[in-house]
Formats: structure tokens, C-alpha cells, sequence
């Protein structure tokens, strides 16, 4: 028979991604992230703690800005609000010939610059709205092709 630990063991694995996630996800460096996972637990790895001291660093990282969002396969994650108006803006600049690369690459090379952030999957809200912004504020400062 197993024992109640060993059917928690699938949680904590999933607490232990969604931790490294959220280091990836608020561009915590590794000595930031061991820093803090010494303040919640007194351990360095997030192997090592319990569920409860697992839950106690996620919930920390939540409220330092990470913002778990729902799994979706492939490019639909890409297709929330957010991401649409980003492709949209990129484009917009694209057709003022602002930019010559109107690739998902070179947008995407865009979004790590601004955020440190690998890809627009990625970003959370807060992250999406500060590229929206700069978007914006570029499109602002070129006049409009005729």
C-alpha cells in the first residue's frame, strides 16, 4: 500500500516546476533565487523543502509579480488580448518601415530586450502591458507612410 507521502509526490513536483517557472518568468538570477529560497525555507533547493515550504516560496513569488497562467498547448497561449495587440503594434511598425523584421524572431528578440522575457507565452500581464506601452510610444514618435 503507499503511503500518503508518495501519492503527494505529482504536487510537489508541480510545486517544484511552477517555482522555477516563476524564477524564469521575474528574471530572478540564481543567486536571488537561492537567496530567497533560504528566507522562506533555510534551504537551497527546491528539491529539498517540504510541500508546505514549497507553497510558502510560490505564494512569496505571487506576490512579488508572478502570474501563473492557465496551460494551453502550442500557439494559443499566444493569442490571448495581450499577445494579439503586441503582433499588432509590431506590424503597424513594420508597415511605417520602422523595423525590417516583422518575423515572430525578431518580435520575440524585441519582448527579451524590453523584459528579459524569452517569449510572449511568457509574459504576465504586467510584463505585456509595459510592451504595449513601448509599442505605442515608438509608433507615436513615426509618422504614418502614405
Amino acid at each position: 500500500m503507499p503511503t500518503p507521502t508518495r501519492n503527494l509526490e505529482p504536487y510537489k513536483r508541480k510545486l517544484v516546476q511552477l517555482i522555477h517557472v516563476a524564477k524564469s518568468n521575474l528574471g530572478l538570477d540564481d543567486e536571488v533565487y537561492r537567496a530567497l529560497l533560504r528566507s522562506k525555507s533555510g534551504r537551497e533547493s527546491s528539491k529539498d523543502m517540504s510541500i508546505s515550504q514549497l507553497e510558502a516560496v510560490l505564494d512569496h513569488l505571487r506576490t512579488s509579480g508572478f502570474a501563473q497562467t492557465k496551460k494551453h498547448k502550442g500557439k494559443e497561449l499566444e493569442r490571448d488580448p495581450q499577445s494579439r495587440k503586441i503582433r499588432s503594434l509590431w506590424l503597424e511598425l513594420h508597415e511605417r518601415g520602422a523595423i525590417k523584421d516583422k518575423s515572430e524572431d525578431a518580435l520575440a528578440a524585441f519582448v527579451k530586450r524590453q523584459t528579459g522575457v524569452e517569449s510572449l507565452r511568457w509574459l504576465n500581464g504586467y510584463q505585456a502591458a509595459t510592451v504595449i506601452e513601448s509599442l505605442k510610444r515608438w509608433i507615436d514618435r513615426i509618422p504614418a507612410r502614405s
